[in-house]
């Protein structure tokens, strides 16, 4: 495998902590350059990662002129991910999208060209992709262990956006209260709430789940506290043309589920014409139930063999083997999960089942 040059750009969202670990910690990928136009935003990744000064930029073109990446992790705010990619593709690199892929479908198209314009990769990251248990539950239906799958249910979220930096590290809720009031995450302009937030990833595994198949239409209701000009909570019930699937985003659960699962559990559940699995956040097994066990049985999940553990090492040995990308990181599929957020914001926003128009 070639020597990967990896610049992260954009450090909006605070997941671009963790991908710039996962390219420290790859053995064919250095990070040869950061950026963001607050430079205190990088500190502690520069920190933590002994990134040199002089891989420290302040300016996106200069920092991939004179870095010379050949991929861009971009973290900017929902609302500006199109504006980046449009920004970057013109640079001749690849670029992996942090969560969610867009504000709106609209906006997902403009990143679709941009980079089909450019001759490069787009991949975006869901975390949730890489869960053991998810992982597991997908190659479980693939095999047919519960049937054609009807329905999909999902609950997650966390105790807030603002509990947690980088790394899961925790904040004080009286600092959080603070961070509240300047976050981005809390401003509609930006694509702030629970609902853009949480709901892609819910629908886009969701569709892979359902092997593909998109809904007939979408109802969405919404909880928006006094205060607030976006929402914290969220359901949506997808119509299939064999069933429902029901979708809940939440910020402000008891507890986050990367420490202690709160009830609900974060996770999904998924039901076949021939059986169940539970498949939950973080937990050591899933539970499946057959007609040969309709008691149900525990089951170790699979251990993630590279290059399938994590985002970095996914992407670099498909751009390695020249082959896109599938499942959930291909932008096909994300444009589908994308379709569904939009049914589901414009549900809520007039209160109305809507049809979903690819």
């Amino acid at each position: 495998m070639k020597r990967w040059r990896i610049a992260g750009i954009n450090f909006d969202h605070m997941h671009m902590g963790d991908l710039l670990q996962m390219v420290a910690d790859h053995p064919a990928a250095e990070i040869v350059g950061i950026c963001d136009k607050a430079p205190d935003r990088m500190s502690p990744a520069r920190q933590k990662l002994n990134i040199p000064a002089d891989r420290i930029y302040t300016d996106y073109r200069r920092c991939v002129e004179q870095s010379k990446p050949d991929v861009v992790i971009l973290c900017p705010a929902t609302a500006r991910h199109a504006d980046w990619v449009e920004r970057i593709a013109p640079l001749g690199v690849h670029v992996l999208m942090e969560k969610p892929f867009a504000a709106s479908l609209k906006d997902a198209d403009r990143m679709i060209a941009a980079m089909k314009s450019s001759g490069k990769q787009l991949a975006i990251n869901w975390p949730l992709r890489w869960y053991p248990t998810h992982v597991t539950t997908k190659r479980l239906i693939d095999e047919g262990a519960i049937g054609e799958v009807t329905e999909v249910h999902y609950y997650d979220g966390n105790r807030g956006p603002m509990r947690h930096l980088a790394d899961k590290q925790e904040v004080s809720e009286a600092e959080a209260s603070h961070r509240k009031q300047e976050s981005w995450f809390y401003r509609r302009s930006e694509g702030g709430g629970s609902l853009q937030d949480y709901l892609g990833y819910g629908v886009t595994l969701g569709t892979w789940f359902h092997s593909g198949r998109a809904p007939i239409d979408v109802t969405c209701i919404v909880d928006r506290p006094i205060g607030l000009e976006v929402d914290e909570h969220s359901v949506t019930v997808a119509r299939y043309d064999r069933g429902l699937s029901k979708f809940e985003t939440r910020w402000g659960a008891f507890t986050d589920p990367w420490t202690h699962q709160p009830q609900p559990k974060c996770g999904f559940v998924i039901v076949g014409a021939a059986g169940t699995i539970s498949s939950y956040d973080y937990e050591k097994t899933i539970r499946l139930q057959t007609r040969e066990n309709p008691q149900g049985i525990e089951l170790p999940i699979d251990t993630l063999q590279p290059p399938n553990r994590n985002p970095i090492e996914y992407f670099l040995s498909r751009l390695e083997q020249d082959r896109p990308t599938d499942g959930p990181i291909s932008p096909a599929m994300c444009r589908i999960g994308q379709l569904i957020v939009d049914a589901a914001a414009k549900s809520a926003e007039e209160r109305r089942t809507v049809s979903l128009v690819a």
